[in-house]
Formats: C-alpha cells, sequence, structure tokens
C-alpha cells in the first residue's frame, strides 16, 4: 500500500455515508477501514464521513460542499419500501437511517454531476435512488450463481477472486482498466433486478447478473458490485479505478475553487 508521508493543504474532499449501527447498547455512525484508505491512498482525497442523519440534511447543500463521494458495502440492504419490493426474508438487516441519507444525497450528486463511486450495497443504492429495483435472493433464481461469501472463511478467502466478469465493449471500464474480463471478489445475495433508467451496463457476470453500471450522462459515476477497495494495491485494474475517479475528484475541486475566486 502507498503510504502518505506528509498531508497536502489542499485535498479535494470526499465525502462517505456512514452506516447507523448498533454496538453494545449505544448507536454509532461508523465507515469501514478499507473505504476510507480507498479515497486516501487509491483517490488521492480527503475522507470526510457523513453521518447518517436523513432528512437532517440539505442533500444539495452537502454536495455543493463536496468534491466527490463514495458509497460503501455494508452488512445492511436497501429497505424493499424504496422499490415496491416484496417484504424481506426474515433476519435481513436493514439500515433506514443510512437509505434516508444515502437515496436523497445520491440523486443530488447525479444531478450535480458531482464525481460518484458505488460499492456492494452503494451499487444497489444507486439503481434504487435513480428508479431501478433489485433481486432479494438472486441465489435463489433459476439459472443464477450463488453469489455469496463462506461467511465462515477467513476475510481473505471471502475478498478472493471467484469469479468473471465481462465488461462492456468500449465502455468506461474497459477504457480505464485496458481489460475486456476481469476476475472478481462476491459478497452479495442482493443484485440488480430492473435496471434504472440513465444507467448504462459495464460489466457482467456468467449468469448474467449486472455487476458494473455507470450514469450515461455524468462526468464519472460508476458503481460496482464487487468490491474493487479490497487491496487495491495488489490489483492493478482496481487501482486504475480508484485514480480516475480521483482524477475526477481533483478536476472538480478545481472547478469550484475557481467558482469561489471568480465570486
Amino acid at each position: 500500500m502507498k503510504k502518505v508521508n506528509s498531508m497536502p493543504t489542499a485535498l479535494p474532499l470526499v465525502g462517505i455515508p456512514a452506516d447507523h449501527r448498533m454496538m453494545g447498547h449505544h448507536p454509532f455512525h461508523v465507515a469501514g477501514d478499507k473505504y476510507i484508505r480507498a479515497v486516501s491512498e487509491g483517490a488521492g482525497a480527503l475522507p470526510m464521513i457523513v453521518p447518517a442523519l436523513g432528512d437532517w440534511y440539505d442533500p444539495e447543500a452537502l454536495v455543493a460542499r463536496l468534491d466527490g463521494l463514495l458509497f460503501t458495502g455494508s452488512p445492511s440492504n436497501v429497505h424493499p419500501t424504496h422499490y415496491q419490493g416484496a417484504p424481506s426474508a426474515e433476519g435481513t438487516l436493514h439500515d433506514r437511517e443510512r437509505d434516508a441519507t444515502t437515496l436523497p444525497l445520491l440523486k443530488a450528486a447525479i444531478a450535480a454531476d458531482l464525481p460518484v463511486l458505488c460499492i456492494c450495497r452503494g451499487f444497489q443504492e444507486l439503481n434504487v435512488a435513480l428508479g431501478g429495483t433489485l433481486h432479494q435472493r438472486v441465489q435463489e433464481l433459476p439459472g443464477m450463481m450463488d453469489h455469496r461469501e463462506d461467511y465462515d472463511a477467513p476475510v481473505e478467502t471471502q475478498y478472493a477472486p471467484v469469479h468473471a466478469v465481462s465488461l462492456t465493449p468500449g465502455g468506461r471500464l474497459a477504457r480505464i482498466t485496458g481489460r475486456t474480463q476481469l476476475t472478481v471478489n462476491s459478497l452479495h445475495q442482493q443484485g440488480i433486478d430492473r435496471l434504472a433508467p440513465g444507467l448504462v451496463v459495464e460489466a457482467t457476470a456468467p449468469d448474467g447478473l449486472i455487476e458494473a453500471v455507470r450514469v450515461e450522462k455524468s462526468s464519472f459515476a460508476l458503481g460496482f458490485q464487487w468490491h474493487p477497495e479490497w487491496r487495491f494495491w495488489e490489483n492493478a485494474p482496481m487501482a486504475a479505478v480508484l485514480t480516475a475517479f480521483g482524477d475526477a475528484v481533483r478536476a472538480r475541486a478545481e472547478r469550484r475553487t475557481r467558482m469561489v475566486t471568480a465570486a
């Protein structure tokens, strides 16, 4: 992993919306270290945790103060009421506070053409925020693979590459990585059912499940069903994705600085 010995004074600012999670008897707002390091060391930006405070925020005002957003994976799932889905199976973990924060924030970010990177739950949030729907248990659908990890395996095994994805020829992801196919990790049971309007498929699994998307009318807005942040410094294509995200974030920061100076 790249080490940063001194922090530049004018790093662009990337928000990372938090999970709202009980730890013991108390609620916490948390984000995983691997996402924070993907922003700081992979994209070269300053990570800022955005608490899951729902409609306490004005999403447009928050977006105006940021140079990018990274929406993380999580043990929880988007509540099916947000996409008119069937009731969740018993035991499904939800995070209503996160839903109330991320879905409006995604809409505001896309409308403002803010650089966005969406991972796992964040990928599903992107689809739901823009009007798509989700499969809740992909492994139970005829002809579909089991995309879940082995919960009893070591974390290195859970995040190991397990299946191929085919990249859309000429797509944004194919251009960034210089590849037509990747082998990726897989740690999910939910996935895209109906693709939201305005999203374009960037990668698919062997069973046809959509694994990566981009927002068609955006300078940089990509979503991944897999985890590109996992040990990205050992994975050249995923390091390239984070570098591209960082480039888009810095370009946004420069535009924002020019606008403030002109005012």
